[in-house]
C-alpha cells in the first residue's frame, strides 16, 4: 500500500486534534476588502460571511476548508499552479482572495480528465506528450477537472504530474481515486491527496453551472476488494446544506471517481444506501450531470425508476474513459507512447463538456493525438472492415463502428460507393479492432510492448453493417455517419476491395 508524502506538509488527524486558527477567517478583494455573502465551509459545516468578509465556524475544522468560488469571480494560483482555495485546518492565516471577473463567453468550456493513473516519470511524461502537449495553447476550456487517480499510487509524482497540467493554464480541479490513498482506514487514507489538493469535497460556481467534487472512495482495508463506493456522514451533511442553495437555472454537475452504477452487474460496488439518499438529494434539482470514472472505458448509464432514481427524468452519469486508456498498455508507436486503447476499443483521451446558459450542455470524447489523416479513425468514431472479400459470396462481413459517444437510440447509418444509406444495426459485442491486436500479440515472436493491449471485451457503442459482395470487383469505398446527440452528424471512411475467385 502507499505511505503518506511530505510528513511536514501533511494535516493533522481528522480525529479532532487539529488546532482551531481556521476556524474563523475572511474573504477578501484584491485590495484587501472584506467581501459579503462568500460561502465557505471544511466539508461538513457551511458558513456565509458577514459585511466585513469574516466568518466563522461553529465547531473546529476537521478538514481543509475551503472557500465556494462565486459566479464571477476568480482565485488565484497557488506555486504549483492549482487554484488557491483552500486552507489546511491548522494554518495560521485562513484568508482567501476573489478577484472579481465578469463573464462574456458564449458557453462554459470544461477539460474533463480521468485516471491519468501515472505509476512512474516514464509514464508522466506520456501524460505530457500524448494528452497535455496537443492541448496545451489550442484549447477555449475555462476549467478543468481531473476525475480521481491521479496517480497510480506511488503519490510522490503529484508535484510532476501537477507541473504537466498546469501547462493548460486554467483553474483545475481534482477528485479523489482509489489510487490516490494512503494505507490505512477510510478516515487516514486522505492524508496525501489533501496535502497537495486539498479538500476531498468541494463546490465550484459558474454562471452556467455548479461543480461539485466528491471523494466516494470507501477504503476497506481489511475487505476484498479494498474499496467500495460511497459517501461519509459529513458529506451528506454538506449536500444537505449545500444542494438546496444551488439555483435551478444552472447545471449541477457531480464530479466522482466510483460510477453510481454497480459495475459489474450484480456485485454491490456502490453503497445501495448512500446511492438512494443521494438519489434523493439530486431529485430536486432540474439539471443534473454525473461524471465518473474509475472503469477504464466510456459509457453512458441513465438512472431510472428502475434502478431507484425518484426524479422526472433520467439520471445522466458519463462514465469518463481513461487518459491512460488501458492504464498505458499497448504496443508503442513510432514517439515511444503505448496504444492505449480501451477494452471496449474507444482510444485513450479526454472529453469536453460544454454548458451555456440555462443548464443545457453538450459532451465531446477527444482520442489522443488523433491523425486526420486515417479516415477510418476519427474524433467521433472509429470503423474496421475485412480488406478484401470474394465477389459473389455470402454477405456474412460486415462493417463495424465503434462510436466512442454512441447511445442505444443513437442513428448510425452507412453506405457504399455512394449508394442509398442503409441503417446499421447496434450490438454488443468486442470491437474487432481490438481483437485483431490481441491476434498480434498473441501471435508475435517477441513482446510488442511493456505491457499487451487488454483483452477485446463487448462495447455499448458498437455498430455493424453487412457488406455487399454482389458489387463489380475492385475497391470500394464505405462511408459511415453518425448523428451523435451533442456534436451533430459525424462522418468516417474506409474502403474494402472485392476480387474474383479463380479455381
Amino acid at each position: 500500500m502507499r505511505t503518506p508524502i511530505l510528513l511536514a506538509l501533511l494535516l493533522s488527524t481528522a480525529c479532532g486534534t487539529v488546532a482551531a486558527s481556521c476556524r474563523v477567517g475572511r474573504v477578501v478583494d484584491t485590495g484587501g476588502e472584506g467581501i459579503a455573502s462568500i460561502r465557505v465551509s471544511d466539508g461538513r459545516q457551511l458558513v456565509a460571511t458577514g459585511v466585513d468578509g469574516r466568518f466563522a465556524f461553529a465547531a473546529p475544522p476537521q478538514a481543509p476548508v475551503f472557500v465556494i468560488k462565486p459566479a464571477g469571480h476568480a482565485v488565484p494560483a497557488g506555486s504549483n499552479g492549482l487554484p488557491d482555495f483552500w486552507r489546511r485546518p491548522d494554518a495560521a492565516d485562513c484568508t482567501f482572495v476573489l478577484r472579481a471577473e465578469p463573464v462574456t463567453r458564449d458557453a462554459l468550456e470544461v477539460l474533463v480528465f480521468s485516471d491519468p493513473q501515472t505509476s512512474d516519470l516514464r509514464e508522466v511524461g506520456y501524460y505530457r506528450d500524448d494528452v497535455v502537449a496537443p492541448l496545451a495553447g489550442r484549447h477555449t476550456a475555462a476549467l478543468g477537472v481531473t476525475l480521481g487517480d491521479v496517480a497510480n499510487d506511488d503519490l510522490t509524482l503529484y508535484p510532476a504530474i501537477n507541473a504537466v497540467t498546469a501547462r493548460l493554464g486554467v483553474p483545475w480541479l481534482h477528485v479523489a481515486g482509489n489510487h490516490d490513498l494512503d494505507a490505512g482506514t477510510d478516515a487516514t487514507s486522505l492524508h496525501s491527496f489533501q496535502a497537495i489538493y486539498g479538500p476531498d469535497t468541494f463546490a465550484w460556481e459558474e454562471p452556467e453551472a455548479v461543480f461539485v467534487g466528491l471523494d466516494n472512495v470507501i477504503a476497506q482495508p481489511e475487505g476484498r476488494p479494498g474499496h467500495i463506493g460511497g459517501l461519509r456522514p459529513d458529506q451528506f451533511e454538506f449536500l444537505e446544506a449545500y444542494l438546496p442553495t444551488v439555483a435551478h437555472d444552472r447545471l449541477l454537475v457531480l464530479s466522482m471517481h466510483v460510477p453510481l452504477f454497480d459495475a459489474p452487474a450484480g456485485r454491490e460496488t456502490f453503497r445501495a444506501g448512500d446511492r438512494q439518499r443521494l438519489y434523493g438529494l439530486l431529485a430536486t434539482h432540474p439539471r443534473v450531470l454525473v461524471l465518473s470514472g474509475h472503469r477504464h472505458t466510456l459509457q453512458h448509464v441513465f438512472h431510472n425508476a428502475a434502478d431507484g432514481w425518484p426524479g422526472r427524468e433520467p439520471l445522466h452519469e458519463f462514465n469518463v474513459g481513461a487518459v491512460s486508456g488501458a492504464f498505458w498498455s499497448g504496443a508503442p508507436d513510432a514517439a515511444g507512447i503505448p496504444d492505449a486503447t480501451m477494452a471496449e476499443g474507444t482510444p485513450n483521451g479526454h472529453a469536453t463538456l460544454v454548458v451555456r446558459a440555462g443548464g443545457d450542455y453538450a459532451l465531446a470524447w477527444h482520442p489522443a493525438r488523433l491523425d486526420a489523416a486515417d479516415d477510418a479513425t476519427t474524433a467521433a468514431m472509429a470503423l474496421h472492415a475485412p480488406r478484401r472479400l470474394r465477389r459473389g459470396a455470402y454477405p456474412a462481413w460486415g462493417v463495424y463502428a465503434n462510436v466512442y459517444m454512441g447511445l442505444p437510440e443513437t442513428r448510425v447509418e452507412f453506405r457504399v460507393g455512394g449508394g442509398d444509406w442503409q441503417p446499421m444495426r447496434r450490438i454488443e459485442a468486442p470491437d474487432p479492432r481490438l481483437t485483431a491486436e490481441n491476434a498480434r500479440d498473441d501471435l508475435a515472436d517477441a513482446l510488442r510492448g511493456r505491457d499487451r493491449s487488454p483483452e477485446a471485451v463487448p462495447s455499448t457503442h458498437l455498430w455493424r453493417g453487412a457488406l455487399p459482395t454482389d458489387l463489380p470487383a475492385g475497391m470500394h469505398r464505405v462511408e459511415v455517419r453518425a448523428f451523435d446527440r451533442w456534436q451533430g452528424k459525424q462522418r468516417a471512411s474506409t474502403t474494402y476491395s472485392l476480387e474474383e475467385w479463380v479455381d
